[in-house]
C-alpha cells in the first residue's frame, strides 16, 4: 500500500499561525520532507515546525531544490527530488511535505506535485491550506487589503517599471511579493506615482526576525529574499 503526500502549509513565520489540521498530520506522519540548504542551516520552513516535532521521532527528508533557470539542470534535480520522496511512499509511509505560507499559492510543492502526478499518478495527493504571508503582513501592518468592491492583485516584482506602475494604478491593494531584488525600482515607481507613503515592507511577516520597513527608509538597505510590499492606495 503506498502512503499519501501531504502538501502542509505552516503559515508565515509564527508557529502558532499553524493550523490545526496541519499540527495534527506533523504528529502522525513519519516522514516530515522539507526544503533543505545546500550549507546544511535549517530552513524557514523547518524553522517554522520546530517546536512541533522532535526530528528523532521523525524521519527527516531533506531536500535541495536548486536556485537556477538552468532547464536541464532543474529537470535532473526535480526528478532526483521526487524519486527520493517516491521511495518513501512505495514503502508505505505517508510523507509531509512542509512549505511556509500556502502550498497552492507560489509555493515550492506546487512543482513537487506536477511532476509527482506526472512520474506516480497511483499516488494519492493532499494539501493542507495554510496562511499565507501577505495575510500575515497585512495583520501585522494593521492593512486591510480588500473591502466592498476594492480589486487587489497578488504581483511578483519584476525589473519592468511600466508593468508594475500598471499594476498599481489598475487596483486599490497591490501585494508584490520577491520585491527585493528590484527594491530601488519599485521605490522610483512609488515616488513617479505619489504613493511612496501608501507602501510598506515587511521581511519575514510574524516571524521572530520581521521587519517593517517604510519605503522612505530603505536607502542602503539589502532586503532578504522572503520580503514582500503591499501599496494600499
Amino acid at each position: 500500500m503506498l502512503g499519501k503526500l501531504y502538501g502542509l502549509g505552516v503559515g508565515p513565520g509564527d508557529p502558532e499561525l499553524i493550523t490545526v489540521k496541519a499540527f495534527r498530520i506533523l504528529r502522525d506522519t513519519p516522514v516530515i520532507a522539507y526544503p533543505k540548504k545546500r550549507k546544511g542551516s535549517k530552513s524557514y520552513a523547518h524553522k517554522i515546525i520546530d517546536v512541533y516535532i522532535n526530528p528523532v521521532e521523525k524521519d527527516m527528508l531533506g531536500l535541495v531544490f536548486p536556485m537556477t533557470k538552468d532547464e536541464a539542470i532543474l529537470e535532473r534535480e526535480w526528478n532526483i527530488t521526487v524519486e527520493k520522496v517516491w521511495g518513501k511512499l512505495k514503502e508505505g509511509k505517508d510523507v509531509a511535505f512542509v512549505t511556509e505560507g500556502d502550498p497552492l499559492l507560489y509555493s515550492t510543492f506546487i512543482h513537487m506535485m506536477n511532476v509527482m502526478k506526472e512520474q506516480h499518478p497511483e499516488v494519492t495527493i493532499q494539501t493542507v491550506p495554510g496562511i499565507s504571508s501577505i495575510n500575515g503582513a497585512a495583520s501585522t501592518l494593521g492593512i486591510a487589503l480588500a473591502e466592498g468592491d476594492d480589486h487587489v492583485a497578488i504581483v511578483p516584482a519584476q525589473d519592468n517599471a511600466e508593468m508594475m506602475k500598471k499594476a498599481i494604478v489598475e487596483h486599490d491593494c497591490i501585494i508584490f511579493i520577491k520585491v527585493a531584488k528590484v527594491i530601488d525600482l519599485m521605490r522610483n515607481v512609488l515616488e513617479e506615482l505619489g504613493l511612496s507613503d501608501k507602501a510598506f515592507v515587511v521581511t519575514k511577516a510574524t516571524s521572530d526576525e520581521e521587519i517593517i520597513w517604510n519605503v522612505n527608509d530603505l536607502d542602503g538597505v539589502e532586503l532578504e529574499y522572503l520580503t514582500l510590499m503591499v501599496v494600499r492606495k
